[in-house]
């Protein structure tokens, strides 16, 4: 929750506006101001105070306990104008706050965290735990020190500044370490830990298997990533209590899965209690992955039978490929999360001239692949292939990455041994159709003229069945230097279902600079006029001009008895 706090009128109105945006992730605070702030502090995880910094600092300074579990604090100015990220930037979130708020009240985010003001990933923001000489190693990195990189579990992190070799280390482990000056340890969440229980097992003897399963065999329980186990035990409290503590999800299986998961140990005795002769070794290697800690029962200090048996997998690191859609060109039609997901990624791949559209938001350090049109299927293996190395990959593509763009392609090479994010965009058609007004306003379909990859016979016969079914169409692709026939093909087949006198949009590099907009008629349009880089919609039976845009009507009921 995010704690919300104003002295004055101006403050308050400021305010309101941030809670009616986000009405489940804020709370207001009235009354003294004093008192509100040491009530959100304590209650939320999150602050926004609409007060001066200097304020704000003399009222939360006596409140601070520990940079690691304090909430974050944002102070925004009295006109709105900034939104100053002024306690807890990475732990508590604020730095990332102050800019949603910004965008929120039309402010600036101000961010005075040394990584950040360089774009350098802070190391306690990579999304995995994290333990050692932060400060320093942070320090060395900001100072142009080679600080080495040392991966003993192969993980994808997003790009940073790190070398072969370096007085300062980070490593990527999920084994013991002791703290020494100069080194991070990262903690990748490599390691399931599957679990068996009686019913009835005590979460206290679960947890004391499952840390000294982790103690004995030298590995860190900040890398596990979940608990697992059979379907019959997914509500066995002794389970559901120790997932809880260890904050990690418990993950369940049906017993015929696991049946099929060769085990060193199988047993009749889960086989007769549940349906399978492994529940811990099974459900830990499920998915793949190297048996650490094989099955182990617990042990009770009352000599009475183990009510519980554990077995540990190091799971394999696994590339992540994001399939980033850039929108139509705009950047303010690129996506809040498209734009995390360009800096998430260690490796982008895509065409040169959409790379450099955003080269200016990649952090240092990205490896860029870039190649020309015509190369969309050798695009595609390289983002796979550089996602199963273990890296984190962005693919883009504009507009929506789905839409005659690189998801389809990519996710036709990708298996099962990668993570796959997509990341929607704005379509070329959501974006002429916004400028020419409302045609898409009822059914309505898009189609690429391009016989490239699809046969003309194919286009024709879709053409055709949208003619016949009176859908709005939108023509993607719709004529270039080599191709000049299809449009006009394609415009003749709706014609004959459709008057000479049907609305017809025309819009060239929508949401861009040069941006152009004419709204004609099936019969005045002129083929010539169109290339590469212009979408056409054609209206159906319905569609308008309205006070000089083109509406398609949604059929309501009282927009029909209004007349």
């Amino acid at each position: 929750m995010i704690g919300l706090v104003s002295a004055t009128a101006a403050g308050a109105a400021a305010r309101d506006r941030l809670a009616a945006a986000w009405p489940g992730r804020t709370r207001v605070y009235e009354g003294p101001v004093a008192d509100a702030v040491r009530a959100a502090f304590a209650q939320c995880e999150q602050l926004v105070c609409f007060l001066a910094t200097g304020a704000v600092v003399r009222l939360v300074a006596p409140l601070l306990a520990d940079k690691r579990t304090d909430p974050g604090v944002v102070c925004v100015d009295e006109a709105g104008r900034f939104a100053v990220s002024l306690l807890g930037g990475h732990g508590g979130g604020a730095n990332g706050l102050a800019a949603e708020v910004a965008g929120v009240l039309g402010a600036e985010p101000v961010v005075t965290t040394a990584t950040d003001a360089v774009g350098v990933p802070g190391l306690d923001t990579l999304g995995l735990p994290v333990e050692g000489d932060v400060a320093g190693v942070t320090r060395a990195l900001l100072d142009g020190e080679p600080v080495a990189l040392r991966a003993e579990v192969p993980w994808p992190l997003p790009p940073l500044p790190l070398a072969a070799e370096g007085a300062c280390t980070v490593r990527v482990t999920d084994r013991l370490a002791e703290e020494t000056a100069g080194e991070v340890v990262l903690r990748p969440p490599s390691l399931v830990v599957g679990v068996g229980a009686s019913r009835g097992a005590p979460a206290e003897e679960v947890l004391e298997l499952v840390g000294a399963a982790l103690r004995e065999a030298g590995l860190s329980a900040a890398s596990v990533a979940e608990l697992a186990t059979v379907d019959a035990k997914a509500e066995e409290p002794g389970l559901v209590a120790a997932a809880e503590r260890l904050g990690v999800p418990l993950v369940t299986y049906p017993a015929g899965e696991l049946a099929g998961v060769e085990v060193p140990h199988p047993s009749d005795a889960p086989l007769a209690a549940v349906g399978t002769p492994s529940v811990a070794e099974a459900a830990a290697l499920r998915h793949g992955g190297e048996l650490l800690v094989p099955k182990r029962k617990s042990q009770r200090a009352d000599g009475r039978p183990a009510m519980a048996t554990c077995a540990v997998v190091r799971r394999p690191g696994r590339g992540r490929l994001a399939v980033v859609g850039l929108g139509p060109g705009a950047r303010d039609l690129l996506t809040p999360r498209a734009a995390d997901e360009l800096r998430r990624a260690s490796v982008l791949v895509g065409l040169d001239q959409y790379v450099d559209q955003i080269r200016d938001l990649l952090r240092p350090g990205t490896r860029v692949l870039e190649s020309g049109l015509g190369a969309e299927e050798e695009r595609a293996r390289t983002a796979v292939e550089e996602a199963r190395r273990g890296h984190a990959v962005a693919l883009i593509g504009s507009g929506d990455a789905g839409v005659y763009a690189m998801a389809s392609p990519a996710l036709a090479e990708a298996s099962d041994d990668i993570d796959v994010v997509g990341v929607p965009g704005v379509t070329a058609a959501l974006a002429a159709g916004a400028v020419l007004g409302a045609p898409l306003g009822h059914d309505h379909v898009s189609i690429s003229l391009s016989d490239l990859h699809t046969p003309w016979e194919v286009i024709e016969r879709r053409v055709r069945a949208a003619a016949e079914a009176d859908l709005v169409v939108t023509f993607y692709n719709p004529r270039s230097r080599g191709r000049d026939w299809q449009l006009p093909k394609a415009l003749a087949i709706l014609a004959e279902h459709r008057e000479p006198a049907t609305p017809v949009g025309v819009v060239r590099n929508a949401s861009r600079a040069d941006e152009s907009v004419r709204l004609t008629s099936l019969a005045a349009l002129d083929p010539a006029t169109v290339d590469m880089m212009t979408v056409v919609t054609v209206g159906n039976t319905a569609t308008r001009e309205i006070a000089g845009r083109m509406v398609t009507p949604r059929g309501y009921r009282w927009q029909e008895s209004a007349r």
